[in-house]
């Protein structure tokens, strides 16, 4: 596979697969725009690729078929494999290059791991959501941390690439068993991480909860700021975090009850970032009582990621006076997400 992204094209099996109802689950509202929320079968899988083969892309990037939306492995084996066997055609001509998927850590064992990998199967999510098992147990998630850590086991063994999706701010969940359950899953060194706050969906558990009372949902900002953490530690670990925050969606909009949704979570996580570098670069230079000018380059496509939303992070430091005698460029050249500091004007 290419260093660049992969052309993805998304095949949503909705529910499918998954018997367990868990508290923040109605994966009807999240799926229903795709348009595949009945039985998806083998024409279906053949439609979506050429449609999406058809489409406008950057040739170079490899293409990815992948399965969302419902337990896979949780399937008739029986329609596992036709789903599989729809995508081989386009691998032996080579117009797709890998197939990825996502289920439960309980729905792996090591005789699945190799009827996947028997099939092109390079890369597996597991809905990890949490490694406390009483956070688990609260959710209604049906297995524990022990299932995800050998889920892990037999899949790399296998020779398929991992990754884990964590949630936070469920029931029962506290900040520090958050960063916890992050060190646990660096420790099993998925591949790929993606983070997901808890939202309250009508016609969930969690919203009936919620109407009772007994659940209070994380606020944005303390959502945004946890993100950021677990972002820093993984991307201290080497780890790629994919995704921050569900894809958005009119129907998710309309049915998001209540909790830390954005259209842009991802962005808003990385913009506090991006202020948290600032800051510590203007502060070190302020500390040190130097009256020399300041120049600061920065990528053009990080623009929005300095000044944040409705220019929040500028407006901060500018009120912090940490960009007096500072100015700030934007180059074209200026690889993303990479900070030139530079010293008065001749330099």
């Amino acid at each position: 596979m290419t260093s660049a992204s992969p052309f993805i094209i998304p095949v949503f099996i909705a529910h499918q697969g998954c018997p367990h109802q868990c508290i923040f689950c109605n994966q009807h509202v999240i799926t229903r725009d795709s348009g595949q929320s009945s039985r998806v079968g083998a024409q279906e899988v053949k439609k979506e690729i050429e449609t999406c083969l058809s489409w406008p892309r950057d040739r170079t990037r490899d293409v990815q078929v992948a399965f969302y939306g419902g337990s896979f492995t949780g399937l008739n084996r029986s329609l596992q494999e036709e789903l599989l066997q729809a995508v081989q055609p386009y691998m032996n001509d080579g117009l797709v290059q890998s197939v990825r998927l996502s289920t439960r850590p309980d729905y792996i064992d090591s005789e699945t791991a190799c009827f996947l990998k028997e099939h092109n199967v390079g890369l597996v999510e597991l809905g990890v959501q949490s490694m406390d098992p009483n956070v688990l147990a609260m959710a209604g998630r049906g297995h524990g941390s022990d299932q995800a850590q050998k889920a892990f086991c037999v899949l790399k063994e296998a020779g398929i690439a991992v990754g884990g999706q964590l949630m936070i701010g469920l029931p029962g969940e506290s900040t520090a068993g958050v960063l916890d359950g992050a060190r646990q899953l660096a420790a099993l060194k998925p591949d790929l991480v993606r983070i997901y706050p808890t939202l309250v969906i009508q016609g969930s558990p969690l919203a009936r909860m919620f109407a009772r009372k007994e659940y209070q949902p994380m606020s944005l900002n303390k959502a945004i700021a946890l993100c950021s953490k677990l972002k820093r530690y993984f991307d201290d670990q080497k780890i790629p975090v994919i995704r921050m925050g569900l894809q958005p969606s009119a129907s998710l909009e309309k049915d998001v009850v209540a909790g830390p949704y954005h259209p842009a979570f991802g962005e808003l996580v990385m913009s506090r970032l991006f202020f948290r570098r600032m800051r510590d670069i203007l502060r070190k230079r302020q500390d040190t009582g130097k009256d020399s000018s300041l120049t600061i380059t920065l990528a053009n496509s990080d623009r929005s990621q300095f000044q944040g939303m409705k220019k929040c992070s500028l407006k901060r430091l500018e009120s912090l006076h940490l960009l007096d005698g500072v100015q700030i460029v934007y180059s074209a050249d200026q690889a993303r997400g990479t900070i030139a500091v530079c010293e008065e004007v001749s330099c």
